[in-house]
This record gives structure tokens, C-alpha cells and sequence, in this order.
């Protein structure tokens, strides 16, 4: 039997939704769209169906969550589409409790309050999101499906801070994010390997490493599917540079802004908002833009090369984690559309294995890497909404 899953995924100012057609044996999109600036003046409601046709394209202003529930609802469920059996959630954060998706209850709700700390910048937003869709269409299930989960399964010594051991027992450890996201690039590579097309977990065989590059950009180890770290840590903040958001840091650094001034608002801002290629470029932290305007401008250019460094730093010490590298996966935004990005993150690095085709990664190709590469290097579009819309259907509606 199909059922038609609403794909949800709630930003500070915006909703992300999309619809999906599955069952056992199949899965169509039917159409996708966004609300965007939620809260402004003038925001923007826009859907479009399988072939990119759009259906809807208005200017209006959601003050609040029932304002946008309403708005997504009369979208949706316009009489040309299926109405939604069920809705789907990207949660950002499950913590320790939360290692796999769950249907939505009043308990799970509560303790996702109890995780604001962690993700303060996505939690609040996703949680009243739930809450409108319960009073809006209370016959709908919904199910919650955690970016962290994935990682939960990486080795102890992974995960572990160098901290006293009881700020472990209280959830203080590596978490991981982007987790529906590498979900979809294995079952992707699981497809390649003539896998079951629905399957939610395929193992990929031998070292992996999946660096999924956006406005937030984090990377993955994999031994045959199994993840065993990553670069991110407690928050989506660790890891290497991303758009606006500064990754790892020295400890000590922190510190030292405290005690000059910053109080805990300011200094996540500071770290959130304002650094990462935006605070480097001092213009933007955007890619594209930066990529644009690196020939005119050496502060471009630095925020570009430090990304690349960065990722390349990791790299290769995610290949002494695996003990070498079989394949490598670009995917997100940057991951799947600068080539630019992809060469230089790959240059010089035959060590590993890795050759680049200079023609294949112009073109964005599935392959980029040369037949005498060791290291296959891919590009595969991720697809979270379409893992989440699985999920989604197997705790709803599988039996």
C-alpha cells in the first residue's frame, strides 16, 4: 500500500517541506517547497510539483508558528496533490536518548525541551513546529528522525572528550551530525552495489569517507558502513570552518573572550553567526560568492583556501583512522556543485590514492577520479528528505 509522507524541516526563519509517495516497493517525490522568511515582513510561500512546475509562488507575512502550519497545509493539500498520511521531522538533536526514529509523543516532546542546550539554534523552532502540527491535524502520526542517530554507533574512543568522566554520564560527547544525510549517500553507494532500493542502512563495503560541504559542513569516517568518527562534536559547531560558523578552536581561545568581555549570547553568536568564510572574507559566507570574487580579492581568497585546507586536514587523518581510503564522497551544496572546492581539497594527494579528472570534476560527474585512482572519489546528491520520508514510513505504516 502507498502512503504520502510531509518531509518537515524547520529553520531559525524558514520551513523546508516536501511530499513523497512510498510504499514497500516504491518512492516518488510529488513535490517540494519552502516557506521562507517566517517572522519578517515579507516572507516568501512557494511549491512545486515532480517536473519543477510551480503551483504556488506568494509573498505573505507568518508571524508564528499556526500562521505557517496553515499556510503549509493549504499548500499541500491543494485538490491536484494526495493528502499527507503522516509527517516527517529532521530533528537536529537526540542526545543520549535518541539513537533511531521514533514516532512522536508527549514524553519525547518534553525531552526534546530538555535538549535546547545542546542545538539552540535549531531545536526551538523544530519543537514549536511539532506542537502547531499536533493542534493543527491531531490525526496526524509523526515521527522524528535525528540527525545524531547515525553516529551513534561510532567506537567509545571516538566519542569520548578528554574530560573527567562524569560530565560523560551526563552527556557531554561527540555527537555527530548531518547523520540523514550520510544515511542517504550509503543507501546511494548501496544502489551502485545493486542493494534493495528501499533499504534504510546498506552497509558500504570497505573505508569510506563521506564529506558532506554546505553553509555546515561536516565529514565521516566509515568501515564497511560503520561509522568511526567524525568532525563534528557536542554541537553543530565543531569540526572544520563552515559558512559563518568557526568549527574546532583552542579551548584556552574561549576562555580568554569570556574574560574580555563576551558573555555566553555574544560569544555564540560571535561563533555561530559571524566567523567561519564570513568572518575570514569579511564579505560573505557564501561559496559561490567567495569563489567569484577570489581573484579580486585576497580576503576571498584566504577564507576559500583555509575551508580547503581545513577539510584536507581532516582527511587525512580520517585515513589514518581507516588505515587508508577506498572511497571518498563530496555531497551538500558545496560537496556537489565546486569543482573548484573538490580540486583543491584534492590536489597533491596521490599519497592516499586519490587522482582527480580534471574533465569529469568540471562537469560534476558521478566519478571524478581518474581509472588509476586507488581512492574511487565520488559526487552523489544527497536526498535528506527522502531518507527522512523512509523513516517516516517504516515507524508509521511498516509493520
Amino acid at each position: 500500500m502507498e502512503y504520502i509522507i510531509l518531509c518537515v524541516n524547520a529553520g531559525s526563519s524558514s520551513l523546508k517541506f516536501a511530499l513523497f509517495a512510498i510504499s514497500e516497493s516504491d518512492e516518488k517525490k510529488i513535490a517540494d517547497g519552502a516557506i521562507e522568511g517566517i517572522g519578517q515582513p515579507r516572507a516568501r510561500l512557494w511549491i512545486q510539483d515532480a517536473q519543477k512546475q510551480l503551483l504556488e509562488d506568494r509573498q505573505a507575512q507568518f508571524a508564528g508558528a499556526h500562521e505557517t502550519i496553515g499556510a503549509l497545509f493549504a499548500a499541500v493539500e491543494r485538490p491536484e496533490l494526495p493528502r499527507p498520511a503522516a509527517v516527517g521531522h529532521r530533528i537536529v538533536h537526540g542526545g543520549m536518548l535518541y539513537t533511531e526514529p521514533q514516532k512522536i509523543t508527549r514524553q519525547l516532546q518534553n525531552d526534546l525541551q530538555q535538549l535546547v542546550p545542546l542545538a539552540p539554534l535549531h531545536l526551538p523552532g523544530q519543537i514549536e513546529l511539532i506542537e502547531a502540527i499536533r493542534k493543527w491535524r491531531p490525526d496526524l502520526p509523526q515521527v522524528a528522525c535525528f540527525d545524531t542517530a547515525f553516529h551513534s554507533r561510532m567506537p567509545e574512543l571516538a566519542r569520548r572528550f578528554p574530560l573527567p568522566r562524569d560530565l560523560w554520564d551526563k552527556g557531554i560527547r561527540r555527537y555527530g551530525f548531518h547523520g540523514l544525510s550520510y544515511e542517504y549517500v550509503l543507501s546511494a553507494l548501496g544502489k551502485q552495489a545493486q542493494e534493495p532500493v528501499l533499504e534504510v542502512s546498506p552497509r558500504a563495503e570497505g573505508r569510506t569517507v563521506i564529506a558532506h560541504l554546505g553553509n555546515g559542513s561536516s565529514m565521516v569516517a566509515l568501515r564497511d558502513g560503520i561509522p568511526m568518527d567524525t568532525t563534528m562534536g557536542l554541537t553543530p559547531t565543531g569540526g572544520f570552518m563552515m559558512g559563518t560558523r568557526s568549527g574546532d578552536l583552542d579551548p584556552g581561545l574561549v576562555l580568554y573572550l569570556l574574560r574580555s568581555g563576551y558573555d555566553a549570547p555574544s560569544l555564540e553568536d560571535l561563533l555561530d553567526h559571524k566567523s567561519g568564510l564570513l568572518g575570514v572574507s569579511e564579505t560573505s559566507g557564501d561559496m559561490r560568492v567567495l569563489l567569484e570574487k577570489r581573484n579580486s580579492d585576497p580576503r576571498a581568497e584566504q577564507a576559500v583556501a583555509m575551508f580547503c585546507y581545513g577539510v584536507r586536514k581532516f582527511l587525512g587523518a580520517f585515513a589514518a583512522v581507516l588505515g587508508g581510503l577506498d572511497t571518498l564522497v563530496f555531497t551538500g551544496g558545496i560537496g556537489e556543485h565546486a569543482a573548484p572546492v573538490r580540486r583543491e581539497i584534492c590536489f597533491d594527494l596521490q599519497f592516499l590514492g586519490i587522482s582527480i579528472d580534471e574533465n569529469q570534476n568540471e562537469k560534476h560527474a558521478a566519478i571524478i577520479s581518474t581509472p588509476e585512482s586507488r581512492c574511487t572519489v565520488r559526487v552523489i546528491p544527497t536526498d535528506e528528505d527522502l531518507m527522512i520520508a523512509r523513516h517516516t514510513f517504516r515507524e508509521a505504516f511498516s509493520s
